[in-house]
């Protein structure tokens, strides 16, 4: 049984407060319906009702403000990642990286990995074209929708 109040399921925040102390991860959000939660060790935990705010529920506009991305965010030739997970360049530790700036990519071919929960994702470039920049690090944590690459 769940431990609940106003709707909020205080197990699933202890369970991703877990994840975050099993993954070293600095934040873990999930989404379910119109219900968002963000977890992070930095910060306090955030509950968000979009886009119609119910008794018991802070509208989105009032939530604690976000720390402004880099603008590189906003550019639409950069690939972001498409979950949490800690970011590798090469397929293992001292090899050749997958890219480089520079190279030329084809669709579908690997350009880095994340993992998450234990399992490599390998992350596929989503269009043809040249590297122009490499945005994170090896070994870097990153957060769902962060930019990645830049694919001219």
């Amino acid at each position: 049984m769940s431990d609940k109040k106003n709707g909020i399921d205080k197990g699933l925040i202890r369970d991703l407060a877990n994840i975050l102390n099993e993954t070293d991860l600095t934040e873990i959000e999930v989404e379910q319906d119109d219900l968002r939660i963000r977890v992070s060790r930095a910060g306090t935990m955030q509950y968000v009702q979009a886009p119609i705010a119910a008794p018991g529920y802070a509208p989105a506009a009032a939530a604690a403000p976000v720390a402004a991305a880099p603008a590189v965010q906003d550019n639409k030739n950069a690939v972001t990642a498409p979950m949490v997970g800690t970011i590798y360049l090469s397929p293992a530790p001292g090899s050749r990286a997958f890219v480089e700036v520079g190279a030329t990519v084809k669709e579908g071919q690997t350009l880095l990995i994340i993992e998450a929960m234990k399992t490599m994702n390998q992350i596929p470039a989503p269009r043809s074209g040249k590297v122009t920049e490499i945005l994170v690090n090896d070994a870097q944590p990153v957060e769902y929708g962060q930019p990645l690459v830049v694919i001219e």
